[in-house]
């Protein structure tokens, strides 16, 4: 769980957050860039938009949400993951089912289409990650691993905690 910022942070750790940040910022630029994700688009054969892929993925690691839910976890407007669902939903890659607590709730659901969309979406992705960094050994893969899921839970802990407990977690996707 981390810790509340203090008043006074050494240089060097400032320093060294503020590299971290910087590089965060450098790879999410990466990772939502056009030419990476037209590139992607190619290589799976996945017809979608951006937001489309962002969300196939999130559907797939959280399960079945409402669509309500699914806004939070990713901190857009309902509207967007409405106008988004309902045009993977076109597209045969999501379904909407009824909600086994309240029957006027509907959550969505992945079809046989939309899973195998995600299965290419990330083969694509962990290859061309496996491609870049092959000059890395097994054990600093570990560790570069085993760093990052604690940098992402303790900054989503964070984000919660200073929310006042009213955003949402996002799960742990499943390999």
């Amino acid at each position: 769980m981390p810790t509340p910022p203090s008043a006074e942070v050494p240089a060097p750790a400032a320093t060294d957050v503020a590299e971290i940040d910087r590089n965060l910022n450098r790879m999410a630029h990466l990772a939502n860039h056009s030419r990476e994700h037209g590139r992607l688009r190619e290589q799976a054969g996945i017809p979608l938009e951006r937001s489309a892929v962002v969300l196939l993925r999130q559907i797939a690691d959280s399960g079945l949400l409402r669509p309500g839910e699914l806004a939070n976890l990713l901190a857009v407007e309902a509207s967007h993951i409405t106008r988004q669902v309902q045009r993977l939903q076109e597209a045969g890659y999501v379904t909407r089912v009824p909600d086994p607590h309240d029957r006027r709730a509907q959550r969505i659901r992945l079809t046989a289409a939309g899973e195998e969309a995600v299965v290419r979406i990330r083969e694509v992705k962990c290859h061309s990650m496996r491609m870049a960094l092959e000059d890395w050994s097994p054990q600093e893969l570990r560790r570069l691993a085993s760093f990052v899921d604690r940098m992402v839970d303790d900054l989503l802990a964070y984000a919660i905690e200073s929310d006042g407990g009213r955003g949402a977690a996002v799960p742990h996707p499943t390999p």
